[in-house]
């Protein structure tokens, strides 16, 4: 048994205050991954800063017809919110591709953001792993690696990112609100997290003592054309092999005049596709269009031994995706 400290904050101020003071301090929410990994004995925080009872579990639209989705909205409440299912299906789809029923029941949106690599060396204590330990080596380079990054990847690591809800987010422009002891701040969700370059350890760009508060959907790409596919080994409450999120506006001549395109399960972070919406930009959504845009995307990948698949898989997927929303033109 490894004792911690609890403390249950009445605040957003004493929340980040109380993570500060301790170097060793973990935000608990739902629990439903760092729980997971704690039992694991991958994490062992000092500190439990119980941020579940905070008032940041409601969806609210502002007054540019943006909606700010507070960090404890369970996932299951947001999927089924009548606003984001009408003017961000592809939040939607991305949640209920997520986990089980269960899970999504417990689990938040700040949580979702924060969850780590289902990387099997970096959940194997046992392993050598450069994100769970930094300077033992990635286990996952010469040993198991199909469902590996292809994209964006390090000597140092090759795990991915598991969230399908922050593929979503990032083809959104959606931001994602800060509160530290600094003070706040937003950050791009497509941004929020980093590739792992010689620091795998750190999955994101907050800083020490800081909490997610909100998410922010913006008016701008409210009530476009939205969906989200993704490819998995079983039907359900699997990790994605490969998946795509894009939103895509047509101009009255039928040219592409706003394209937001993500790939997850390729890299150690929702992957922006933005060399593809270049190519895209103003140009008729073609199928020969469409494949080339993506062969510009895809063709940075430098897959590994056992996972070149994904490189097709992601191709397709994106192709299919954008070619249903640009047949959805009203």
């Amino acid at each position: 048994m490894k004792p911690y400290a609890y403390v249950r904050a009445r605040s957003v101020e004493e929340a980040t205050a109380a993570h500060a003071a301790r170097p060793g301090a973990r935000y608990l929410a739902g629990g439903t991954n760092l729980v997971d990994l704690m039992k694991h004995g991958v994490e062992a925080p000092d500190t439990l800063v119980d941020v579940s009872r905070l008032p940041l579990d409601t969806v609210e639209e502002l007054p540019d017809g943006s909606l700010r989705v507070g960090a404890t909205v369970r996932n299951s409440d947001l999927a089924a919110h009548p606003l984001v299912r009408d003017r961000h299906p592809v939040l939607s789809q991305a949640l209920l591709a997520g986990a089980s029923g269960q899970l999504r029941n417990i689990a938040t949106t700040g949580g979702n953001l924060l969850q780590r690599t289902r990387c099997p060396y970096f959940q194997d204590t046992a392993k050598p792993c450069n994100k769970r330990e930094p300077g033992t080596g990635c286990g996952a380079r010469d040993g198991i690696h199909r469902d590996h990054a292809v994209l964006g990847h390090s000597p140092h690591c090759i795990a991915t990112h598991p969230s399908d809800m922050a593929v979503a987010l990032a083809a959104l422009d959606a931001t994602v609100e800060l509160h530290g002891p600094q003070g706040q701040r937003s950050v791009p969700a497509a941004e929020f997290h980093r590739l792992p370059g010689d620091h795998p350890e750190r999955d994101t760009v907050i800083r020490p003592g800081e909490l997610i508060t909100a998410v922010v959907l913006p008016a701008t790409t409210a009530g476009l054309p939205s969906a989200y596919r993704k490819a998995r080994d079983r039907a359900s409450y699997a990790f994605a092999l490969a998946s795509v999120a894009a939103v895509l506006d047509l101009a009255e001549d039928g040219t592409v005049r706003h394209v937001g395109l993500a790939f997850g399960g390729l890299a150690h972070r929702p992957w922006r596709a933005r060399l593809a919406e270049t190519a895209l930009l103003g140009a008729a959504p073609t199928e020969r269009a469409v494949a080339h845009a993506v062969d510009a995307e895809l063709g940075m990948a430098q897959p590994l031994r056992d996972n070149a698949y994904k490189v097709p898989l992601a191709h397709n997927l994106a192709r299919r995706v954008l070619a249903e929303l640009a047949a959805a033109r009203p």
